[in-house]
């Protein structure tokens, strides 16, 4: 049965109140529900693309929209956990796919499913993080394919080694969250960050070096190095376990096992690997701490698995 509130979502909000909730989706998408962090995304997004910037916003709007048009619970949306993957998807498909009217049509249709998939996930005590988002945008794409084939595809940009080094790579895997390999990006995600939670924002610039330097070890390409593919998914694995279990080794281990699922994410699949490598990540890492819990119940630290979209991101934020 869907959770409900007696309370009406909308009577009683203002422009300033509604913003704010949209705002938390924003920030809700690297597990921050504080409206100043959703403002420095979108300027972070902004400076990416005007077409991704227009798709965030439909989809920051239409997630929470969805949401309460199906009467889920009010405090839940009031925190942003049905506007993040909503946003994700306005943001995706018009990185990958050319604009149209099919597209746009298709940006609103993902963003909806977004957010009635991560209600579903909730309701089987599944931890969904950016899952909905996912297999949202992997099926718009295949759906896009399927009916106009590749040319309907933004073309990619030419294969090149992004100045700046090492550091400047890391700053790149956290805008890459939001499919920007852009170094200013990256200083807004960190900053928005740090306005919601500081430890938060040192666990995203510690998740991005980790996965980083672990690339660079490897061997991969460094122009897929350089441009901070291989920083995002650990950035955000780190910050997930963060919240969960407050320590560096935990978030750490999330961030390695996130780096080699995103290198080997099968390319005969026809889709990108998105955020799916920080998804599988945190589900094994979970696993592992429950697991350890159960085997070594006088040692493990006490730490219950979240299993619901609020115990999977912060709560400690300073309300906005």
């Amino acid at each position: 049965m869907v959770a409900t509130s007696s309370r009406p979502l909308v009577a009683g909000l203002d422009v300033q109140e509604l913003a704010t909730i949209l705002l938390r989706g924003v920030g809700q998408i690297m597990l921050q529900p504080h409206a100043g962090t959703g403002l420095f995304f979108l300027a972070g997004i902004a400076l990416i693309s005007p077409a991704m910037l227009a798709g965030a916003i439909v989809g920051a709007i239409v997630g929470p929209l969805v949401a309460w048009l199906a009467s889920f619970d009010r405090g839940d949306i009031e925190q942003g956990l049905y506007g993040f993957n909503s946003t994700l998807v306005g943001l995706a498909v018009p990185f990958f796919l050319k604009p149209s009217f099919t597209v746009w049509a298709l940006i609103l249709v993902g963003c909806a499913i977004s957010s009635l998939l991560m209600r579903l996930l909730g309701l089987f005590k599944i931890p969904a993080y950016t899952a909905p988002f996912v297999l949202t945008t992997w099926l718009a794409l295949i759906l896009a394919h399927a009916a106009a084939g590749k040319s309907i595809d933004e073309p990619p940009p030419p294969p090149a080694v992004a100045p700046g080094g090492f550091a400047a790579a890391v700053l790149r895997g956290e805008a890459e969250v939001m499919l920007g390999a852009n170094v200013v990006t990256g200083i807004l995600f960190l900053a928005g960050i740090w306005l919601s939670n500081p430890w938060h924002a040192i666990m995203a610039f510690v998740g991005s070096t980790i996965g980083t330097t672990l690339a660079e070890y490897h061997g991969d390409a460094y122009e897929a190095v350089s441009i901070g593919l291989y920083g995002y998914n650990g950035a955000l694995a780190a910050i997930a376990l963060f919240i969960v279990r407050p320590s560096l080794t935990t978030p750490c281990l999330a961030a390695l096992v996130a780096t080699p699922l995103t290198e080997y994410f099968p390319k005969s699949a026809g889709v990108p690997a998105l955020t799916a490598p920080f998804v599988v990540a945190t589900w094994l890492v979970l696993a592992v701490v429950w697991v350890e819990g159960r085997l070594f119940p006088a040692t493990a630290p006490t730490t219950r698995i979240p299993l619901t979209p609020e115990e999977t991101h912060a709560s400690d934020a300073p309300r906005d």
